[in-house]
């Protein structure tokens, strides 16, 4: 009974004014209230006169600022009544934040209670230290739309006691379209089908809700056979994948075909199209092992190596700077080669990271002359390895992760010791001001520690990076390696990993990091495992009829091809090869080292110049935009290469071919699918020749083909 006491007492609000605390009492009330966000006295030159550090990320600059600027007159002690710290969000007078704090309140009541006690910051030392928030539920499957929801909020503290939080506890909804919170009970809504994520903000901690609403409000039936099919899954990403469509009740396409899957791993894992012979041994193979054979050697092709070095060389943002086109061909042909030999993605980026010498000869060296300057590089690295937005902590702690202004500027400081140019080289002298301290910023571990800058830090920080425990670098390259082959990333963006941007499938990114760690960082080996999966091979048919099902992998994701890639199929279709250049004729868009060689086709088709990041929003559509389409229905892309006369169609004429076996070879080479009857019927009629406008003819069927979705995108 005593112990039971006890803990009632410890979760009760706090009530006597003693006990008024400005960091967890006084804070949470301006952060529920919203006075420092970053649209209020939480911007980076505040509002009105007052600046509060952003969602209370400094207490001691807040509590200088409300108790001991302008000479107090924003808490007054004689008449707390007075104070400006109440009167203006309760409006007693004017404010140009508006109405932000109802004077009955018991937030009001605690504002007082904290100035009638005498507006003072209790000694860090003589005080527990909140330690972390537990909100409660953290997921939960609602089944029905009229089911509410109570948030809880339980705040630990360093000395094991623990408070209700709740009411002081902001909560926010990613799609506040969807869900609908009472900022007064914490009761939740569901509005729609789907899995939303609220984020719960007490103090410098903020944490996930996941909830999820069925979108048929039960999970998906299915027959025997077809939960044999479905759910009977070895393979942990099926099992991942269809449990989540289960209880959303979401329905599952069937199996896209085996055309459909060929030409959709030979361009995921080498950026081209499947030829007539290639596909002709794909069809030959063993029914039960044809697929992952295919796999296995468009993995160990040389076009493999070719592509795979470009989606690393768009993440690395390798480009030609002005007099280091030598430097950039080294740093190509580096990479290149550690995917032609398979060495660990942890190798790579740790030759990266420590690498130095003479540009011109060392490839990875040129790594260090990316970006300039030691915070970009900092932002740099953390998006690329960590697959994190560390650059939101420059100006302030980060509002949506842990990361520290200490985080920020010691990861600048560990950079700051390296000089770039031709020669990258240590340096003793590279310094990075921290803002909030005026003085030299400690090289930082971010997250982890400071440490001695004798000690080298680059060294130390890429040890950290690659080891097998560290929580960010396989992630956020596994996420990338399933974006590549499934459309879409566990985590969206790929560069925001953070704990309030939650992946749909946590468990399923934890296992595949967990493998890629267990298996070396062997990156054929991940792409391996996605490709065998049932996931990858579904049809892109979505049978649900819902667009929300596009975040979870019913059905394939269409994605539009890639700049360089859609300009090969181009060619290879027409059989014309586009110039690049001063490159010879022939050379394939792929293997281009420099983004900005010259090409009017790559500009139209909105290639990466690599300056910085390539990673894209996903596309929904997978079509394109207005200025693609534009150049495909009415450009030189097509138009006049179509009209061309060595290329594929002037051969296939020359060689007396009918206007059916015409259509049949485009359809093979261009979609990689036989035609089907109604569609050679449809051909045949609209290719009836009259008055000798046959070429004509059969080159508005092909610029019809090569502008249709099924071409463009890898489906």
């Amino acid at each position: 009974m005593f112990i039971w006491w006890m803990l009632f007492v410890a979760v009760l609000p706090v009530e006597s004014n003693a006990d008024v605390d400005f960091d967890h009492d006084v804070m949470p009330v301006l952060t529920k209230a919203g006075c420092n966000t970053g649209a209020c006295h939480g911007a980076a030159i505040g509002r009105g006169g007052l600046k509060l550090s952003l969602y209370g990320s400094d207490p001691v600059a807040d509590y200088r600022a409300i108790a001991l600027e302008l000479k107090g007159r924003r808490v007054n002690l004689l008449e707390p009544e007075q104070s400006l710290v109440l009167m203006k969000p309760t409006e007693a007078m004017e404010h140009g934040g508006g109405f932000r704090l109802d004077p009955e309140s018991e937030a009001a009541a605690r504002l007082r209670q904290w100035i009638q006690a005498g507006a003072e910051r209790h000694n860090l030392e003589l005080r527990p230290k909140f330690s972390r928030l537990e909100v409660s539920p953290s997921s939960v499957v609602i089944r029905h739309p009229d089911q509410r929801l109570n948030l809880k909020a339980i705040a630990h503290f360093s000395d094991g006691s623990v408070r209700n939080v709740t009411r002081q506890t902001v909560f926010i909804a990613e799609d506040p379209v969807a869900v609908e919170i009472d900022s007064k009970t914490a009761e939740v809504r569901v509005l729609r089908g789907g899995r939303h994520v609220v984020i719960a903000r007490y103090l410098s901690q903020v944490k996930p809700v996941e909830i999820i609403l069925p979108f048929r409000g039960s999970s998906v039936k299915v027959s025997t056979d077809e939960q044999k099919q479905v759910f009977d899954q070895k393979h942990f990403i099926d099992r991942a994948v269809n449990d989540l469509l289960a209880t959303l009740g979401i329905p599952i396409s069937g199996d896209a075909g085996d055309d459909v899957f060929l030409r959709r791993v030979t361009l995921n894992l080498t950026g081209r199209l499947p030829d007539a012979e290639m596909r002709q041994a794909f069809l030959a193979d063993d029914e039960s092992k044809r697929r992952i054979d295919l796999v296995d050697r468009l993995l160990n092709s040389d076009e493999f190596t070719e592509y795979w070095t470009l989606q690393l060389a768009k993440l690395l943002r390798i480009h030609a700077q002005p007099g280091n086109e030598i430097g950039t061909q080294r740093y190509h042909e580096w990479l290149q080669r550690q995917i032609a030999e398979n060495v660990g993605y942890d190798v790579i980026a740790k030759k990266i990271l420590t690498a130095k010498g003479d540009t011109h000869q060392v490839g990875p060296a040129n790594f260090y002359r990316t970006v300039s300057g030691a915070r970009e590089q900092a932002e740099f690295t953390s998006e690329l390895f960590m697959g994190t937005r560390l650059r939101c902590a420059n100006c302030h702690d980060h509002p949506l992760d842990q990361w520290t202004q200490d985080d920020y500027h010691g990861l600048a400081s560990v950079f700051a010791k390296i000089r770039s140019g031709q020669n990258v080289e240590a340096s003793d002298n590279g310094q990075v001001i921290h803002p909030k301290t005026g003085k030299n910023a400690r090289p930082r571990i971010p997250g982890v520690k400071f440490v001695d800058a004798s000690d080298q830090p680059l060294t130390t920080f890429a040890n950290w990076l690659v080891a097998d425990q560290n929580p960010y670098f396989a992630r956020a390259i596994v996420n990338r390696l399933w974006k590549s082959m499934m459309g879409r990333g566990l985590v969206e963006p790929a560069d925001d990993l953070r704990a309030t941007n939650p992946a749909t499938h946590p468990k399923l990114l934890k296992k595949l990091a967990d493998d890629f760690v267990e298996h070396g960082f062997d990156l054929r080996h991940t792409l391996r495992l996605i490709a065998a999966s049932s996931a990858y091979a579904r049809s892109s048919d979505s049978i649900s009829g819902n667009e929300s099902d596009v975040r979870y992998y019913s059905h394939r994701i269409g994605q539009l091809m890639e700049p360089e890639v859609l300009a090969d199929a181009i060619s290879d279709v027409l059989g014309i090869s586009e110039p690049y250049g001063d490159k010879p004729l022939g050379t394939r868009a792929v293997m281009l080292v420099n983004p900005q060689t010259e090409s009017a086709t790559l500009d139209a088709l909105g290639r990466c110049a690599r300056k910085d990041s390539c990673e894209v929003p996903v596309s929904l559509t997978g079509t394109g935009g207005l200025t693609l389409k534009l150049h495909l229905f009415n450009g030189p892309i097509l138009n006049q290469r179509i009209a061309g006369g060595n290329g594929r169609l002037s051969r296939l004429i020359a060689e007396g071919k009918t206007n059916e076996a015409i259509v049949e070879e485009y359809y093979r080479v261009a979609l990689s699918r036989p035609v089907t009857e109604i569609e050679q019927r449809f051909w045949s009629q609209q290719l009836k020749e009259t008055n000798g406008e046959r070429r004509s003819l059969l080159e508005d069927f092909v610029w019809s083909l090569l502008t249709c979705k099924e071409f463009v995108t890898n489906h």
